[in-house]
């Protein structure tokens, strides 16, 4: 199994017996094998992780020839000599969780760059039921429809306590030569940001076309209304991690000492061998204005703080690969990706003080072998609500790239709807994933009884203790594409296990079409079992004399009946 970058900006899981099956851009890979002959046959579990080193980057691919090639790339054409000696760590073992969690501690304790997730702090805001403005309003979004929504939640008694208010609360426009990137459920990649402080439509009696240069009449008089009245705990809001798509508008009123420069990204030959992506394309064609990587501090540290006095607790950081196709001239994608992530780490504890930050659109090894301090990633490709093919592959592509970020930092599952017909499976996914639970509803448009079952009247939610990951015997099987096999995704509770069994059957990410493709329309039902030793660890919970035997409750029978050291069939349709 690998996981690899389909996309600039996400990576997926593969399954595969030979060279061949390896994509390009494989990032993590873990291989099974056996030990031994007959009756003393056993799994011996092979992690390989390719790495930074200096200025160049790592991944893997196979060949034709069923050869294992090491791709190193700089990102910068003027850096060319590599003398490194480790590309690849190497990890083998009994428990392909044990080796994959010690091989990434190995890799830590050589390069020194980064943090094991076990070292970071997590944001309280973890704990609590969420709401993001993304969905329901897009880039529409305004401070009355803010408050419209946090009403409509209350009304049904189930009320978020933190907000993330999404893309559109920003000062960005497009340059008059522009080419604009028109989508309803998109932004406009072409803009550019002007201003560190918000847009007319977050000020107060704000007007377009006038600025309002009080702060209290700033984005301050959203957030302490929306918290006073409404009782939330959190309010983060969205930036790209150049400021916004098109980064920062060169020469712009107020932001001339940032030294933006624009800059056209080039992308790296392994992700164009993948899927296309229109926002990369949008980008490239109308370039970037990067900020001089010597002031990314600076920039950071004055928009997180004017951000800081109005109230806000911290930040979704998003288009964060971006600076990979950015390194020329910069001594490479490494360099710039680890210059800017410190600068950004530096100023979340600066200024957001229970360490603030969602990273997203991020899933590469630059970002990944570069964070010593955040602790929460967005692990799969968006919640694509109108997308019939996207959220059997969203639950699986979560659960397996788990596998390798949940070493890293806290896997976010996404947004959801409550109303949607795929709501109670995404649901579900996200009751046994140990991450935030937050739902993109449009105001008016939510379904309590279901939300209820995940969130507690005080607004809190339980929360398993891991990064939710496939059950070992899930590892190797397709359940995406082979028609058969249940995926299992396990954690763990301070005193339980916890098992969620998913039948993701039907759709896949296509090699040849490189797109989501729904492979069979009527995947029919499927069976498989579910055993207390499921549960990875369980044994910590259930003590050294553990003989394998439970007591199962199941949430759909709503019964509990003991199991001695047996298997649970289970049937999904």
């Amino acid at each position: 199994m690998c996981t690899f970058r389909f996309k600039m900006w996400w990576m997926t899981q593969r399954m595969g017996s030979s060279g061949r099956d390896i994509p390009a851009e494989t990032q993590f890979l873990i291989v099974e094998a056996a030990d031994g002959a007959g009756d003393e046959q056993s799994a011996v579990y092979t992690v390989f992780l390719p790495i930074l080193e200096g200025s160049f980057r790592a991944v893997l691919q196979g060949n034709e020839n069923n050869e294992l090639e090491i791709c190193l790339e700089s990102g910068d054409p003027a850096v060319e000599s590599f003398e490194g000696t480790h590309l690849v760590f190497v990890g083998a073992g009994s428990d392909p969780f044990e080796v994959i969690t010690n091989a990434v501690k190995a890799v830590e304790r050589h390069l020194q760059t980064f943090s094991h997730r076990e070292k970071k702090k997590m944001p309280d805001m973890l704990n609590w039921f969420g709401w993001c403005t993304w969905d329901a309003f897009y880039t529409d979004v305004t401070a009355e429809g803010v408050k419209e929504g946090l009403r409509s939640f209350e009304k049904g008694g189930t009320a978020p306590k933190f907000v993330i208010i999404d893309d559109g609360w920003q000062s960005v426009s497009m340059d008059p030569a522009g080419s604009a990137f028109v989508s309803d459920n998109a932004a406009n990649f072409a803009n550019r940001l002007y201003d560190i402080k918000e847009n007319h439509k977050f000020q107060k009696n704000g007007r377009k076309g006038h600025r309002e240069e009080d702060p209290a009449n700033g984005l301050a008089h959203i957030v302490s209304e929306i918290k006073g009245k409404h009782e939330l705990k959190y309010v983060y809001v969205w930036h790209a991690i150049t400021g916004y798509w098109g980064g920062v508008r060169p020469g712009a009123d107020g932001m001339e000492h940032y030294q933006s420069k624009m800059q056209y990204p080039v992308p790296s030959p392994g992700v164009q061998k993948n899927e296309p992506c229109e926002a990369f394309n949008s980008i490239a064609d109308n370039g970037l204005g990067l900020v001089d990587p010597d002031k990314a501090f600076s920039f950071y540290n004055e928009l997180h703080s004017y951000l800081a006095s109005a109230g806000v607790d911290g930040v979704k950081v998003d288009v964060q690969n971006i600076l990979e196709a950015l390194g020329g001239g910069h001594g490479g994608r490494v360099r710039l990706s680890r210059k800017y992530q410190q600068a950004l780490e530096a100023s979340i504890a600066w200024n957001f003080h229970d360490n603030g930050i969602i990273c997203c659109m991020s899933h590469n090894t630059d970002n990944l072998y570069s964070s010593k301090r955040n602790a929460v990633v967005r692990a799969s490709d968006d919640f694509w609500p109108r997308d019939p093919a996207s959220h059997t592959i969203h639950i699986a592509s979560v659960a397996y790239n788990t596998v390798f970020l949940g070493e890293f930092m806290q896997p976010d599952w996404d947004m959801f709807h409550s109303v949607h017909p795929m709501a109670e499976y995404h649901a579900a996914a996200r009751a046994v994933g140990g991450c935030a639970i937050y739902v993109s509803d449009k105001p008016g448009n939510h379904d309590f009884d279901l939300l209820r079952k995940l969130v507690l009247p005080d607004g809190s939610i339980l929360r398993a203790k891991l990064p939710g990951r496939p059950t070992g015997d899930c590892l190797f099987s397709d359940p995406a594409r082979d028609g058969k096999s249940i995926l299992k995704i396990w954690n763990l509770n301070a005193h339980s296990g916890v098992i969620g069994a998913f039948n993701c059957q039907g759709a896949g990410w296509c090699r040849e079409g490189k797109k989501n493709v729904i492979h069979d329309v009527q995947p029919g039902t499927i069976t498989g079992a579910v055993r207390g030793r499921d549960v990875s660890r369980l044994l910590e919970v259930a003590g050294d004399g553990w003989n394998g035997d439970v007591v199962v409750y199941s949430h759909v029978a709503g019964k509990a009946s003991f199991n001695q050291n047996q298997r649970v069939v289970v049937i999904l349709d």
